[in-house]
């Protein structure tokens, strides 16, 4: 007999086998725990965890925390895509506080959100980055996420010529 959706406990397996039991409404803040959810029934999940291969324990709890935390924001829907929101990088303080963290677990935190298809979460990561960018050189950038660039200043040089037409000048 399947229990209250509201109340229902569903429990999550990292990639390593730790378990997290968080209540059904959190987990489903993911499209595709909710779908799984869906496609299984509720007997399925009743009695295992549901296995989340791709993230490790620290980053699926994480997830669990901002999930956690938003659990009675509305799901986005196709249509949001279109909203002015997503033109913007402001970000809530309660999110920018939460994504205060190195920059590998910021990533996967992101890689999660992107796999578990969580539209908020991968798009306050995201938002985060670009705060992370905005008004940086290609110099700051390379230094802030410590990436070795490849070009020769000739090479350099000509893409700058190519592209100038792009410069905000």
């Amino acid at each position: 007999m399947a229990t209250d959706k509201s109340t229902q406990r569903v429990h999550l397996q990292s990639n390593e086998g730790m378990v997290i039991e968080v209540d059904r409404v959190v987990a489903e803040r993911s499209m595709l725990i909710k779908n799984l959810i869906e496609d299984l029934g509720d007997e399925a999940i009743e009695n295992q965890a549901i296995p989340i291969p791709n993230v490790n324990d620290p980053v699926l709890r994480k997830v669990v925390e901002w999930c956690e935390h938003h659990r009675n924001d509305a799901q986005t829907t196709a249509d949001d895509d279109n909203d002015n929101r997503k033109k913007t990088t402001d970000i809530d303080e309660w999110d920018q506080k939460f994504m205060q963290v190195d920059q590998e677990m910021l990533f996967e935190i992101i890689l999660a959100a992107n796999y578990l298809d969580i539209k908020a979460l991968l798009d306050v990561g995201c938002k985060t980055v670009a705060n992370m960018i905005k008004g940086k050189s290609p110099e700051e950038i390379r230094k802030t996420f410590n990436i070795t660039n490849d070009f020769t200043p000739e090479e350099e040089e000509q893409i700058r010529r190519e592209n100038e037409w792009a410069e905000d000048r």
